[in-house]
């Protein structure tokens, strides 16, 4: 067995039909299949049940396929690793980010290819979960996050690099008479309120609703959005405010929208840098991280 066949094998398990792994791979049909029974005939395991032309996985191919593409990934780290040791940066890096945090990303990114200009980009946005997937996956290198970092996996999993603390603001819709520039969270008990909340992600707006209690309220919330880009059009339209971190803001266009600061809470948002314990990093990302670092002085760095 050898990294070729491990190649064919994945594209055959992912499209359950040789002639179009085939045509995937650039290739005639009559080799695929023989490199198949090749390997078949190594292991002496059948790793596929055929039906007519379209094949599925054994029990035994299941196994094969969640551990071949371990092994790939490995294989293609290794290589990258390998080819690092005498190239300066280079290749693409790959971010995740939530919505919410997507206004940190461009100084930084401007700030990185004015010292590397043959690095691309790829940027993800996502919610926590899918994040957390892509990290698991290896489709992105890092992620920039509110924390706690909400995905399916045990925080011990990541690594995390503290950034800034975010102060919390109300985005009120700018048809609203309201003359002044703050407010106090009490005021806030009677204004109808947007909350950002999904089905897997809840800790932003429960911060919010939890300070609502303390000071004595429950808040009036009219609607609840799954993304921030949603709220802040029904912002617009005049639905309701919403209480976001206050970076969030520089994303959206203000004219139509009033920011007011909350004058009596301590409310933060966390935000981090996250990415895989025990795993390889590119040059590419490893320097990414080290411009966050740059803001946060008293942060060891983490790849020392």
């Amino acid at each position: 067995m050898d990294i070729r066949q491990l190649r064919y094998f994945l594209a055959i398990a992912k499209e359950e039909n040789i002639t179009r792994a085939a045509k995937n791979l650039n290739m005639e049909q009559p080799p695929l299949s023989r490199q198949l029974k090749l390997l078949e005939e190594e292991l002496g395991i059948i790793l596929f049940e055929r039906s007519g032309k379209k094949i599925r996985l054994t029990q035994a191919g299941l196994i094969l396929q969640e551990r071949a593409k371990n092994l790939l990934h490995q294989f293609n780290e290794t290589m990258t690793e390998i080819k690092e040791i005498d190239q300066g940066l280079q290749g693409t890096l790959s971010v995740g980010s939530v919505f919410s945090c997507v206004s940190l990303l461009p100084p930084k990114i401007k700030k990185f290819h004015e010292r590397y200009p043959r690095v691309l980009f790829k940027l993800l946005e996502g919610d926590h979960v899918p994040l957390g997937e892509y990290l698991e996956k290896r489709t992105v290198e890092l992620v920039i996050t509110r924390l706690p970092f909400e995905s399916n996996y045990p925080a011990e999993k990541y690594t995390v690099l503290p950034l800034h603390s975010d102060p919390f603001v109300i985005a009120i819709p700018q048809k609203w008479d309201f003359p002044q520039s703050f407010l106090r969270l009490e005021d806030i008990s009677n204004i109808p309120l947007l909350a950002l909340k999904s089905d897997t992600t809840v800790r932003l707006n429960q911060k919010v609703v939890n300070e609502c209690r303390r000071f004595g309220f429950e808040p009036n919330i009219v609607c609840e959005c799954s993304s921030v880009a949603i709220s802040i059009a029904l912002v617009i339209a005049g639905i309701g405010a919403i209480i976001l971190p206050k970076s969030v803001m520089s994303s959206f266009p203000i004219a139509e929208i009033k920011i007011l600061d909350i004058l009596d809470t301590p409310m933060q948002s966390e935000v981090g840098v996250i990415w895989l314990k025990d795993s390889y990093h590119s040059k590419s990302a490893r320097s990414f991280i080290a411009l966050f670092e740059e803001e946060t002085y008293d942060v060891k760095n983490p790849f020392d």
